[in-house]
Order: structure tokens, then sequence, then C-alpha cells
């Protein structure tokens, strides 16, 4: 009986090993390749609205939502793209170690997920434009 209370316990604190070894944020980088200064909108359902100027590096709270970003600056066209969220490799190993609790623990925290952590967002000049001073 001592043994399964044992393991089970052991089982409750080492489970969320996502949660533990990687956290629940992680740091970006978002760049405009050739553009500085773009302001860029990132909107999802975990982080809410944030507005950065590129180059930026910010920290995110992880979530299985990926981000929509938007960037604009004068003279050029707005540039659009995604940071992909994808699942972290070691949440197959929660399973084996921790099973379903700590798998839900990872899930519910967005431990188990992971951004791309360098994202570049492409914007094109427009012909003739000339910037206001």
């Amino acid at each position: 009986m001592f043994k399964l209370i044992f393991v089970a316990i052991f089982a409750i604190f080492v489970g969320a090993c996502a949660t533990i070894t990687k956290g629940t944020t992680q740091p970006i980088v978002l760049a405009t390749p050739g553009v500085v200064g773009a302001q860029c909108t990132l909107n999802s359902p975990a982080i809410g609205t944030k507005v950065v100027t590129t180059p930026a590096s910010l920290v995110l709270d992880k979530s299985q939502n990926s981000i929509t970003v938007v960037c604009k600056k004068e003279c050029y066209q707005d540039g659009t793209g995604i940071i992909s969220s994808n699942t972290e490799t070691m949440a197959a190993g929660n399973i084996l170690a921790g099973g379903v609790i700590g798998l839900g623990i990872d899930a519910a925290s967005g431990a188990m997920n992971k951004y791309n952590s360098e994202n570049q967002i492409a914007m094109v000049p427009i012909p003739g434009c000339k910037p206001t001073m």
C-alpha cells in the first residue's frame, strides 16, 4: 500500500514534465527583414493583442493557439504571418512518466506547446512612395 501511495505522489509531482523543464513562457524574436521600425500587432486567444516595433524580442505565454501577425509601416505593403504553435516533443514522454495527470497539467498550462523562436515577416516597398517626415 505504501508503495502505491509513493508512486501516485511521485507521478503527480514529476508528471508535468514539460511544465517543470520547459516552463509556461517562451522568448521569441520578431523581425521584418530590411525594414526597421514596423509596427506589428500580434493576436491570439491566449495572449490577447500585443503591439511591438521591429526588431522585437518578447516573452509570450505558451498556448496551443497560433498567433496572427500584421506588420505596418509607411511606404510598405502590410506584412502578415503566423507564429505557429507546435507540440513539444517531450510531451509524449509525459504519458510514460506522468500519465494522464502530467499530460493534463502540461496541456492546461501550455507547457506542452512551443512557438518558433525566430520569426520573420516580409514587407514589400510600395514603388514611388515617399515617407512623410
